[in-house]
């Protein structure tokens, strides 16, 4: 029987399991894919705080996860399925097994937002990326497109003109949603050409991604741009079905939670991207998970007097 469980091993799964470990707690952390979450695949983080000149997302989610192991947090690769609630316990049934708990806290994050265009799917792993860190090198001296107008699509399209001989920015509006030094970073760079006030309409190739159609919302005019790939960063899906049943979400299916991070449940708290927030970035959601933290803790040795 654990103290706590915590599904999703990225910033704030992480510092959640930081703080639970650290104040004596039996913590599991369950991470379906890899330790980090989409942060560890962030080429450079410039706004974390303790690093003035920057550090690799990579990097930065390493010593999370080396401080959390440090402390006592065991981490194991499954895939958290289903939480069954057993009176004022809970069962969490797992890839690897079922583990009880006296609390839970869900920090699954989110996984990119798709177009839901046709060639999308069908080229996705053939030229369709959702991660430039991961596959930038495969483009190097070769052309690509980047929908996406945030924070994230921008400093991935600077990104990949470090591989890419040219970089078209696919965005919606005529003007960029990113923070104002970011797009002058990608305004100033000569490898990134703007497609101002264009939707993409379909991902086209033979047996790899060979041109992108985008649609002008002004004029109609549509357009088919030459590519070799084509990254598709246009924000992300909150991972909640892991509560679903349990906990309220939002219409945009978010953990619906309160300042102290408990959610409709009552030993289930959330933090983190899965939640009801406005600001996505690793310090708030270490933050997030140090409030869950502090919260299943007190709930656990509750918990834990009473029985």
């Amino acid at each position: 029987m654990y103290d706590v469980i915590i599904i999703g091993g990225g910033p704030a799964g992480l510092t959640a399991g930081i703080y639970c470990a650290r104040a004596g707690l039996k913590t599991l952390i369950l991470e379906k894919s890899f330790i980090g979450g989409q942060a560890a695949l962030t080429d450079r983080i410039e706004n974390y705080p303790g690093f003035p000149d920057g550090i690799n997302g990579a990097e930065l989610l390493s010593l999370f996860e080396k401080q959390a192991r440090r402390f006592g947090a065991e981490i194991k690769t499954e895939t958290a399925e289903k939480i069954e609630k057993k009176g004022t316990r809970f069962n969490i049934v797992s890839s690897g097994g079922n583990y009880g708990t006296l609390s839970v806290i869900a920090a699954a994050g989110a996984s990119p937002g798709k177009l839901n265009i046709p060639g999308e799917k069908e080229f996705t792993g053939r030229g369709v990326s959702y991660c430039a860190t991961c596959d930038a090198p495969f483009y190097r001296d070769k052309t690509v497109a980047v929908v996406g107008g945030g924070d994230a699509a921008v400093e991935e399209a600077i990104y990949l003109t470090k591989f890419a001989k040219k970089v078209y920015l696919i965005h919606r509006r005529d003007r960029l949603r990113a923070a104002e030094i970011i797009r002058e970073r990608a305004a100033k760079n000569p490898k990134i050409s703007f497609v101002w006030d264009s939707i993409p309409g379909e991902i086209s190739g033979k047996k790899s991604v060979e041109g992108i159609s985008v649609v002008n919302r002004k004029t109609g005019e549509k357009t088919v741009i030459k590519c070799d790939g084509v990254f598709v960063f246009i924000g992300y899906v909150p991972e909640t079905g892991i509560v679903k049943g349990l906990a309220d979400t939002n219409e945009k299916g978010r953990i619906v939670v309160n300042r102290q991070m408990e959610t409709s449940c009552k030993g289930i708290f959330a933090c983190g991207d899965c939640t009801d927030k406005e600001l996505f970035q690793v310090a708030t959601a270490a933050g997030d998970g140090a409030a869950a933290a502090f919260s299943a803790s007190k709930f656990a040795e509750k918990a834990k007097g009473s029985s």
